[in-house]
């Protein structure tokens, strides 16, 4: 047994895994694994630099989760950061001031390697079931589609995430007919350029990350969040239809008051169902089949 902790810095959230990781058998044993939101891509997309106060929320967190992987003893740590970091004329700021707190230099890796790490955290339990998968990672910046079987195949990362594209778009609650007609118009550019890559209509639908994890929780009727129910949880198109529109029509308080909703997903959510909806649409699935494992547990597996 190795134990490993891996850190995934994206648009929207810093999350933490340390776990047991087994070669031999393939068994991830989780330890912790928690989530907290600090919108480092807070205002990127526009200014092209992470802002100071998204800095300092994201190395608060950092200093919380340098605790938790002393206190679990990790032999072996890895930070890989995603969509915001790769954008930011700053990143060298942000680059150092984890190298402060955490003593490891976090890795600003490509989209496409961020696809494969996701591939691999969504699929390792289900490998050996001779299926065909098309994983979709869709994240605060941006969202990676990856198409393969026992390994990646095809890899796309296009700049769609509920943070990105609520900035450009500011949809209000509830949002417009034209601004969800805007939304889904940068939608479905990202994936006719990802569809000269990847195989969009092929494979099992797996989607990850925070937007297809709420979208499930609600389609579940869950009182609260509760990851055991949502993984691999089978949620037809339309159950993903219903909620959309569900959530195209509420305001930030009926958002707000949904008991599986996070509080930093709120203002965000309802590009990402968008998202969600329009690849369930381009790929003509009946159903995404959630994963709760993803990124991290492909980082964790990389270092194990």
């Amino acid at each position: 047994m190795t134990r490993v902790a891996a850190v995934d810095c994206g648009t929207n959230s810093i999350r933490l895994l340390v776990a047991d990781a087994d070669p031999a058998t393939g068994e991830l044993v989780d330890l912790d694994r928690r989530m907290t939101v600090v919108r480092l891509g807070q205002g990127v997309d526009r200014t092209g630099r992470l802002a100071p106060e998204a800095l300092e929320r994201t190395f608060a967190a950092c200093r919380e989760y340098a605790s938790v992987i002393e206190a679990h003893g990790a032999q072996k740590i890895r930070f890989v950061a995603t969509s915001a970091s790769r954008d930011a004329e700053n990143r060298d700021e942000f680059v150092a001031g984890v190298l402060d707190i955490l003593g490891v230099e976090p890795e600003v890796i490509s989209g496409e390697q961020e696809a494969e790490f996701s591939f691999t955290g969504a699929t390792k339990e289900l490998a050996g079931r001779g299926e065909d998968y098309l994983v979709a990672d869709i994240g605060g910046g941006s969202t990676e589609l990856v198409a393969g079987r026992e390994g990646v195949r095809a890899a796309r990362s296009v700049d769609i995430g509920c943070v990105r594209l609520t900035e450009r778009h500011q949809p209000s609650a509830p949002a417009t007919p034209d601004q969800v007609a805007a939304i889904r118009a940068d939608i479905e550019a990202a994936l006719d350029l990802a569809g000269r890559t990847v195989p969009l209509g092929e494979g099992t639908l797996v989607g990850l990350a925070g937007s297809v994890t709420t979208v499930a929780a609600i389609a579940l009727g869950l009182d609260a969040y509760d990851p055991a129910a949502i993984h691999h949880a089978r949620i037809p198109y339309e159950k993903v239809r219903e909620v959309t529109a569900m959530l195209v029509a509420a305001t930030h308080d009926e958002k707000a008051a949904i008991p599986a909703m996070h509080p930093g997903r709120v203002d965000v959510i309802v590009a990402g169902s968008l998202i969600l909806l329009a690849l369930m649409e381009r790929a003509g699935a009946a159903e995404v089949v959630v994963s709760e494992h993803d990124i991290l547990d492909g980082i964790g597996w990389s270092i194990a």
